[in-house]
């Protein structure tokens, strides 16, 4: 099973649409997880985990977030969030989302 047992958490309520297919899915998941850690976690709290390791295991995320993290760093050693505003806004259209 690619997504190790989760530590000790709190919830926060997540919706969002899923097609039916998915939604079978990550129920078959949550038994899967059930079955192999003796422990029942719902869909919901289950999500962020799974999207999570999903990113960490993706090579051009990986690759995009150390650019925004090098990009974060020389810009707070130039000091130029005198403004205040958050690091978003440094990034390179190359890496925002589109409609950003």
């Amino acid at each position: 099973m690619k997504l190790a047992k989760l530590p000790n958490r709190t919830t926060t309520k997540i919706t969002f649409n899923a097609p039916i297919k998915l939604n079978d899915d990550l129920k078959i998941y949550a038994a899967l997880y059930r079955d192999t850690y003796g422990e029942d976690s719902s869909v919901p709290e289950l999500i962020p985990h799974i999207l999570e390791a999903f990113l960490k295991s993706d090579p051009a995320f990986t690759k995009a977030l150390k650019k925004v993290e090098d990009i974060e760093e020389q810009a707070s050693q130039a000091k130029l969030f005198r403004t205040g505003k958050s690091a978003a806004n440094n990034i390179p259209s190359t890496l925002q989302p589109k409609g950003a």
